[in-house]
């Protein structure tokens, strides 16, 4: 049980957990996916798959977190073969943007993931590690990449 769900309590019931977790799996969708309407179907989806297996499920929070930064990780993949394919507009218009924002949104996936699950979930890298697929160590590279990434964009 991760420390989160343990502060809380055992969640009983779908209902209980999609309303102790469904806002901040949007915020970590949004951060992810750099959509809140993309980051609420993709949250809204992992709920409906959750649902599906309920009785499987054993560490609910845990389980949900994992399928929501899966399922943006396949969005972003989706994202990218579509942009591929798209052809490029005309002049692009200069918006006044965080800074910030746009150097995440540059980084590859499994960094901006490293990081948004660190810094903003609040997470050990052994949790990380494990919503991402990979080792504690690799987790710890990603970040450190992303987080130098992140520097030379912002204090160049």
């Amino acid at each position: 049980m991760g420390e989160r769900e343990a502060e809380q309590g055992p969640i009983e019931s779908l209902e209980a957990l999609y309303r102790l977790r469904y806002d901040p799996m949007v915020r970590l969708a949004a951060l992810l996916l750099g959509s809140d309407a993309i980051a609420e179907e993709v949250v809204q989806d992992c709920f409906i798959r959750i649902g599906r297996r309920w009785d499987r499920v054993q560490q609910p929070t845990a389980y949900l977190r994992a399928a929501v930064v899966n399922a943006c990780r396949s969005q972003r993949r989706r994202l990218g073969i579509e942009r591929a394919h798209v052809q490029p507009p005309g002049d692009a218009v200069d918006l006044e943007a965080d800074e910030v924002w746009d150097a995440l949104a540059q980084l590859p996936y499994r960094q901006r993931a490293a990081l948004v699950l660190r810094f903003y979930e609040d997470l050990p890298d052994q949790e990380i590690a494990k919503a991402l697929g990979c080792r504690p160590a690799t987790v710890r590279s990603l970040a450190h990449r992303g987080l130098n990434h992140l520097r030379e964009v912002i204090e160049p």
